[in-house]
C-alpha cells in the first residue's frame, strides 16, 4: 500500500471499479464488486480471494485490527478520499470501504440435493435475491440454481442484501431449469410449489424429505413448464384480502417450517 490517497474521479481505477457496477464488465473480467463490512469481513473469514480493497482514512482508522488483516493478505489496498469511495460504490452512503475478489462459480454439474435446494426463475429484484440468499443458509440449503433470465446473483446490491451470507451459498444459473429440476426427479426429490389456490398448506408437506423448492417470478410467478413439474402444490394462507407475499416472505416460511420438522 502507499501512503498517498488517491482524490482525482479520473484516476484509472476509479474507472475500473465503475465498470464493475455493470454485469458486461463483472463477466467479462471475472470480478466481483464487494461493499460494506459484512459482506467484505465475511469474505475474509472465508478466505474468499480478494485482490483489491480500497477505504476512507476515517473507516481505516475505526477498523485498525482489521486493517492490520487486510494489508497482510491483499496484494493491493489503497486510501481513497470520501467522494472517489462515493464514486466507486454503488450504495448512495457506502460504509467507506470497497473491495474487488476474482469470481468464483460452482457448476453443481450432477449434483443431487440431500436435504434442501432452491431454484430461482425470472427473479429480477437483487434485495429479494440477496435476502433469499441470507435465509437459505441459515436454513440449510444446500444449493441453489438461477435462471439465465434472472437478476445476475454476483449484483452488488444482491450480495449486499445477502449480509455476508452469499460466500456460504453454492449457486449457479442454468439456461434449462426444466433439466435441472427433471434431474432432481430423477433421483427421488420431491418438487414443491406454492399457488394462490391449493388445496394443502405449506406447512403439511414431509419436508424431512429431500426437497427442492421452486421459486417464481415477483409477478408473474412460475412458469407453466416448471409448475408442471412439481410433485407437491401448496399454498401459504393469507387473510384480509392480502393477494399475495414477496418472494423472499414466502421463501422463508417454507424454509423456515423445513426447519422446524427437521429439529
Amino acid at each position: 500500500m502507499t501512503n498517498k490517497i488517491i482524490t482525482s474521479l479520473k484516476n484509472p481505477l476509479v474507472k475500473q471499479l465503475r465498470k464493475l457496477h455493470r454485469s458486461k464488465h463483472r463477466r467479462q473480467q471475472n470480478l466481483l464488486l464487494l461493499e460494506g463490512n459484512n459482506t467484505i469481513i465475511t469474505a475474509l473469514t472465508l478466505d474468499y480471494p480478494l485482490t483489491l480493497l480500497c477505504c476512507t482514512i476515517e473507516w481505516q482508522n475505526r477498523h485498525q485490527q482489521l486493517w492490520g488483516i487486510i494489508n497482510d493478505r491483499l496484494p493491493r489496498v489503497e486510501l481513497v478520499s470520501p467522494e472517489v469511495l462515493s464514486t466507486m460504490a454503488t450504495t448512495v452512503n457506502p460504509d467507506g470501504v470497497v473491495a474487488v475478489a476474482n469470481r468464483q462459480i460452482s457448476q453443481a454439474s450432477g449434483y443431487v440435493i440431500n436435504h434442501l435446494g432452491l431454484v430461482g426463475e425470472r427473479l429480477q429484484d437483487p434485495g429479494n435475491l440477496g435476502t433469499i440468499i441470507r435465509t437459505a443458509v441459515a436454513t440449510g440449503v444446500e444449493q441453489l440454481w438461477l435462471s439465465r433470465d434472472s437478476v445476475d446473483f454476483d449484483h452488488p446490491k444482491v450480495l449486499r442484501a445477502s449480509a455476508g451470507e452469499w460466500f456460504r451459498l453454492s449457486m449457479n444459473v442454468r439456461d434449462n431449469l426444466v433439466e435441472t429440476i427433471q434431474e432432481q426427479k430423477n433421483n427421488q426429490v420431491q418438487i414443491i410449489a406454492t399457488i394462490p389456490d391449493a388445496t394443502k398448506t405449506y406447512w403439511e408437506l414431509d419436508l424431512t424429505r429431500p426437497s427442492l423448492i421452486l421459486l417464481g417470478n415477483e409477478s408473474a410467478g412460475l412458469s407453466p413448464e416448471l409448475m408442471a413439474l412439481a410433485d407437491e402444490k401448496v399454498t401459504i394462507p393469507l387473510d384480509n384480502k392480502v393477494e399475495s407475499l414477496n418472494v423472499a416472505i414466502a421463501t422463508a416460511l417454507i424454509l423456515y417450517e423445513s426447519k422446524r420438522q427437521n429439529s
